[in-house]
Formats: structure tokens, C-alpha cells, sequence
């Protein structure tokens, strides 16, 4: 993971008022495996920032990822 990828949160995180699934944007990497995430609602205001670690997000995709697998079906199939 890296500066401006977007991730979502993977557990709840009651102290900081943040729940399971919310979105934020990588905005600083501290060291490898640990980020700040800023957390944005629809009018571009953060409700949350915090320091989180790498198991604790999931990054998101909004383009179709090619996986080993997939690129191996994909390949037999033409």
C-alpha cells in the first residue's frame, strides 16, 4: 500500500468513532506496513485520521485486477 490508495477499514475502531467498512485515503506512510488514513465524508470534510497498520485495511480497486488465476483463464480461453 501506498500514499493515495484508497482502503477500507477492516475492524471497528470504537476510539477513534470508526466502524468496519468506512473508506479513507492513505495520506502518509510512517514505515513499511504502518499508514495515515484520512477519512472523508461526501462533502470532502475529515471525520476521522488515524494511524493504522496494514492488517487492519483492505485497498480498493475500481478497475478490474488481473490475478495469477485470472490471467491464466484468460490466456487458456483465447
Amino acid at each position: 500500500m501506498e500514499i493515495l490508495d484508497v482502503v477500507a477499514l477492516m475492524t471497528n475502531l470504537p476510539q477513534e468513532n470508526l466502524c468496519r467498512g468506512q473508506v479513507g485515503t492513505i495520506v502518509e506512510v510512517y514505515e513499511p506496513g504502518v499508514f495515515e488514513v484520512d477519512f472523508l465524508d461526501l462533502e470532502g470534510k475529515t471525520y476521522g485520521l488515524a494511524m493504522l497498520h496494514q492488517e487492519q485495511l483492505i485497498k480498493l480497486y475500481y478497475h478490474r485486477v488481473l490475478t495469477s488465476s485470472t490471467h491464466a483463464n484468460v490466456t487458456s480461453s483465447s
